[in-house]
């Protein structure tokens, strides 16, 4: 087969794989079981069907974890932990809490698939506590699950700095939708060259 013709080809398949994408969103903004703010957005919908390729995820379950904050979109933490999980690198997260007030925190942990189980060899998170959720400013808002959840909101954090560590090609970069909420909006001063 000559170079010209594999490059028709390839061309060809390129072609009918983007329209059955264009057909599948169209399909899936239509759905009353998507998130209203995907519902009659085909473009939104192409994006979220190519991240839920890319993280080998059920488009469905992408829509329905993938939310704008500030203008960004951003993951909820039970949709990383849930990637993390079924991505077939390593074993289920586990999570370690323990200490009392500003020292209570969590570190995420688990192995490598491949790799003996043992103490040594476990990968970790960095320990979260509800110290570091004061000093980061996490704590404090108006609205903040840290100070009627902080179990499930040191977990999360942990779960999510462990995917940021070990697996951040599966988190796309992206941040959390807690992240998102807890980071303090300022202006952004532009220095230009003169």
């Amino acid at each position: 087969m000559s170079e010209e013709t594999k490059n028709e080809v390839a061309k060809t398949v390129d072609e009918q794989k983007f329209e059955m994408i264009q057909r599948k969103a169209m399909m899936l903004s239509k759905s009353e079981l998507i998130p209203k703010q995907f519902q009659g957005k085909v473009a939104d919908c192409v994006i979220a069907m190519d991240m839920a390729e890319r993280t080998k995820s059920n488009p469905l379950a992408v829509l329905q974890n993938l939310h704008v904050i500030h203008g960004k979109p951003s993951w909820s933490a039970q949709f990383i932990i849930a990637v993390i999980n079924q991505c077939g690198r390593f074993e289920p997260l586990r999570f370690s809490i323990r200490g009392e007030g500003d020292d209570y925190g969590c570190v995420a942990y688990t192995h490598y698939l491949d790799e003996e189980k043992t103490k040594e060899n476990a990968i970790k998170s960095p320990r979260i506590t509800i110290g570091m959720a004061k000093k980061e400013g996490w704590f404090g808002k108006s609205g903040s699950k840290w100070k009627t959840m902080p179990e499930l909101m040191v977990q999360y954090r942990a779960a999510t700095l462990f995917g940021r560590l070990f697996c951040p090609d599966l988190l796309m970069g992206m941040q959390t939708v807690d992240e998102l909420a807890d980071i303090k909006r300022e202006p952004k001063q532009v220095i230009l060259p003169e």
